[in-house]
């Protein structure tokens, strides 16, 4: 399949709209994509966005790949995030050896689902690791076919693998979604369709070509500048596509039911409102400000990528902030449109409650956590950040 260029992805996003809006409550009642939206991405090649192109994927830049969520999270907040998720993912394959990387990601239908570093260990064994853990979140799991984990590593004289600042080092192991067991764990508020299961396995050998050693020295092996980015900034940027779709929707929604809403015992429509007219000012320039901030903060990173051997700290912390804050402002504009819109947002044929419930579940992530601020902060005051943010 040839790679589709960016206007090709948007163009087909106006496309996919309508299937969205046909699947929009299957696929929040069933808490998965069903198989026709899955097909429609497949084809789109949706999942291979960050795959390199030699390898039939898009390799699209990293402020394409916000556009995307974005647009597609103006349909449907489970889907852009499914993409984004499944899409940062398949970056590992410009850093598997070829054969690997081709079994896996080598075809349209290939899609990996993982979650966090959760509680699990691998064994270092001849020819590989034994896996064993039970692991969450892996958002897109119903529909991938193969899963990872992301574990410490314990040499065969039972000490920690350690990586080159001397603390124990992750690896990432992959293996068919068969090996695993898979537990319906995703009972939750909000992003329902993304179906962000559980999975377990004990005693699973995993072979070393399906490892992956994930520290400051792990450099892929194919692919362009795209991959100066980590996975960590390429995954916030993601979901602060899919927040910022979520809020743009919702906003929009609200401006056009304004115009023909008289609330109970007023005497004007919503849009004469004069505290409903700031309200929707303030929102717009929110949102606007912050989507300005993301874009800006990419395109600025990529023109760094492109003559630089990776991004440096300033970058880094720049991408972290821009995301954060855009995750964190478009949910306070949906919940100020959400109190605006009154009555009318609690019924469920209305587009409020559902995307109020997306947006807030999207900053419970880590990459929308109010704890990347701490971090942003330790930087810029000179201290080392107590978490590792902005590494592979």
């Amino acid at each position: 399949m040839q790679a589709a260029s960016t206007n090709d992805h948007l163009s087909a996003i106006r496309t996919l709209g309508s299937l969205l809006a046909a699947n929009f409550e299957e696929i929040e009642q069933r808490r998965e994509l069903p198989s026709a939206v899955v097909t429609a991405l497949t084809e789109l090649n949706l999942f291979r966005l960050l795959v390199p192109r030699e390898l039939g994927g898009s390799e699209v830049t990293p402020v394409t790949l916000v556009e995307i969520t974005e647009a597609i999270a103006h349909h449907d907040a489970s889907t852009a995030w499914c993409v984004g998720q499944n899409a940062v993912s398949a970056m590992l394959a410009a850093y598997l050896p070829l054969e690997q990387a081709q079994q896996i990601f080598g075809q349209p239908s290939g899609v990996v689902a993982w979650g966090p570093p959760s509680a699990g260990e691998a064994r270092a064994v001849d020819g590989g690791y034994v896996l064993n853990g039970r692991f969450n979140f892996a958002s897109g799991s119903r529909h991938a076919n193969w899963l990872g984990a992301h574990v410490p590593v314990i040499e065969k004289d039972g000490s920690k693998r350690l990586g080159s600042e001397g603390t124990p080092v992750t690896h990432t192991l992959l293996f068919p979604k068969s090996d695993a067991q898979v537990i319906d764990t995703w009972h939750v508020m909000g992003l329902r369709g993304t179906g962000s299961d559980s999975y377990a396995v004990t005693d699973l050998f995993v072979p070393a070509k399906f490892a992956l050693r994930r520290d400051a020295n792990t450099r892929p092996v194919r692919g362009g500048k795209l991959y100066a980015f980590g996975p960590s900034s390429l995954y916030a940027g993601s979901f602060s596509g899919v927040a910022l779709g979520i809020a743009r929707t919702t906003l929009d929604a609200f401006m056009a039911i304004a115009r023909d809403k008289t609330p109970r015992g007023a005497k004007r429509k919503l849009n004469e409102n004069n505290l409903i007219q700031f309200q929707v000012g303030q929102a717009e320039a929110r949102l606007r400000s912050a989507r300005m901030f993301v874009i800006g903060s990419f395109e600025k990173a990529w023109a760094h990528a492109k003559v630089e051997d990776g991004l440096d700290i300033d970058t880094q912390v720049t991408l972290r902030l821009a995301t954060t804050w855009a995750i964190r402002e478009a949910a306070a504009v949906v919940s100020t449109i959400y109190q605006a819109a009154g009555g009318t947002a609690v019924f469920t044929a209305n587009p409020f409650e559902r995307r109020f419930r997306d947006v807030h579940t999207v900053t419970q992530q880590i990459q929308g956590h109010e704890s990347n601020f701490e971090a942003v902060g330790q930087v810029l005051l000179g201290a080392v950040p107590e978490r590792r943010m902005f590494t592979f």
